[in-house]
């Protein structure tokens, strides 16, 4: 069970990661995975580690989660090393790896009250424990179903179940949704949230752009073991993409005018940074609603009636494929 003494008051680090490295082999056959990665994770906080297969997300939470030694560096879970501490570290956390590990022999609910009692529950204590998690996780009719015949969600959702036996002031989420249909993505998203809500930290590892935009509170993107960046999706997607400017028109020939003669003078770019699409002309907003009004202004100037404007930040997809992450530019310091 859970030590009291472990609890992280508010505000303070649930996780810590400093200077983490992690190399596997020797000698000409090593080979880095973590090279020098920092950051925290607050309680009632979601920090993803975004980044694709290889840049050592899963290496991270097994270190940060006591599967396995670092290399080098520290990680500290409510104030314990990992290293020097992992009994006091177990006592704090939980962990929902990429592949269910419950057994498909046994029901639902036994599954649910075999983990209550590894963590010290009573029989009594954990088959209540076990009906109250599958009520939330909407499993309640399937308890007596062994779970070789739950569908792929419904695996999921009792995997989860399972490492919330004893609730976590940090828990690790690795991939969770991998393999999972839309609705039971929605309804993973959605106990996140509300574990959040509760004071929980959360640390997630994704491949998913959409997933980490929607759930986290900060985001650190991971290539080839390094940190490129961090920060919150919207810092990300100022840093690394400017927004995108419409402007329609009521006539092609309108449009065009506009593309070669107006903007570049005003904007001070050249003609090829702005593209027309029937009534409508794009272009980059390097200024963001700057740029929108100055347009605005010299189109309505010069005579020309504007009929619609929008502008659209960046996506975590023009973040995710920008140069800065792919091509192997210097690391950007996080916020």
């Amino acid at each position: 069970m859970p030590d009291p003494g472990m609890i992280v008051p508010a505000g303070e680090v649930a996780l810590s990661v400093r200077d983490l490295c992690k190399t596997f082999g020797r000698g000409t056959k090593a080979k880095q995975v973590l090279m020098g990665l920092s950051f925290d994770v607050h309680p009632a906080q979601v920090v993803s580690l975004l980044g694709a297969n290889g840049a050592g997300k899963t290496t991270l939470v097994n270190i940060a989660s006591t599967l396995m030694l670092p290399t080098a560096g520290t990680v500290t879970v409510c104030g314990a090393d990992v290293v020097t501490r992992p009994r006091q570290v177990r006592q704090c956390i939980s962990l929902t790896g990429q592949f269910a590990a419950v057994d498909g022999e046994l029901t639902g609910k036994e599954n649910l009250i075999f983990f209550a009692r590894l963590n010290g529950l009573s029989r009594a204590a954990a088959a209540k424990r076990a009906d109250e998690l599958l009520e939330r996780f909407r499993l309640a009719d399937a308890a007596g179903q062994r779970a070789a015949k739950y569908s792929g969600g419904m695996r999921r959702r009792l995997d989860i179940a399972a490492s919330l036996i004893v609730e976590p002031q940090l828990l690790f989420l690795d991939e969770p949704t991998t393999g999972l249909d839309p609705l039971s993505r929605r309804e993973l998203w959605e106990m996140v949230d509300e574990l959040r809500g509760q004071g929980v930290a959360i640390l997630l590892t994704t491949q998913y752009l959409d997933e980490a935009e929607r759930l986290s509170d900060d985001i650190v993107l991971l290539r080839e073991g390094r940190k490129v960046s961090q920060g919150s999706p919207a810092q990300l997607r100022q840093r690394f993409g400017a927004s995108i400017c419409k402007i329609g028109l009521d006539e092609a020939t309108l449009a065009q005018k506009v593309a070669t003669s107006v903007l570049p003078g005003v904007l001070g770019r050249a003609q090829d940074d702005f593209t027309v699409d029937a009534l409508e002309v794009t272009f980059t907003a390097l200024n963001g609603a700057e740029d929108l009004i100055a347009a605005n202004r010299a189109i309505i100037a010069s005579g020309i009636e504007i009929t619609s404007t929008s502008l659209t930040p960046p996506s975590l997809d023009d973040v995710f494929l920008g140069t800065a992450f792919v091509s192997g530019t210097e690391p950007v310091e996080g916020v």
